[in-house]
């Protein structure tokens, strides 16, 4: 599964917006800023905004509707989407890491896409065992 970088449905958009907030949690700099900070609940929840602010944004939501949907201020939303907090700027250069290939999160996005062909596998073989059983009660 590829990642979108406008995405268009919900799905894309929470794709994206996943892989921007783990992307950024595991840059060195973060991990620092984190691991040294006190108020480390706040940090993490500033970089969730902002992941989620800018993925709704490259969706063509309006800082408004993302506002509205994220239940932070319209000033908020705008800040990160445009890199004026710090939150916002990591999650832009994160984006553009992402955009760029410079950053790889294809094993996040290869979790979901597993688990779908698990399933699909598992029904199969359960018909295959089905059709098997029949086979051996003609027999």
């Amino acid at each position: 599964m590829r990642l979108n970088f406008n995405p268009i449905s919900r799905e894309e958009i929470h794709r994206l917006e996943v892989a921007l907030l783990i992307g950024t949690l595991f840059r060195k700099e973060v991990l620092e800023e984190i691991r040294s900070s006190s108020e480390r609940l706040t940090w993490v929840d500033s970089l969730a905004v902002a992941a989620a602010a800018l993925a709704r944004a490259k969706a063509g939501m309006t800082a408004s509707e993302i506002a509205e949907e994220l239940g932070r201020t319209e000033s908020t939303i705008r800040e990160h989407v445009k890199g004026d907090t710090k939150a916002g700027r990591l999650v832009n250069e994160t984006y553009e890491l992402l955009k760029e290939g410079k950053l790889n999160m294809d094993w996040l996005l290869a979790g979901e896409e597993t688990s779908s062909k698990v399933e699909t596998l598992k029904r199969e073989l359960e018909e295959v065992k089905r059709r098997l059983e029949e086979i051996l009660g003609k027999l």
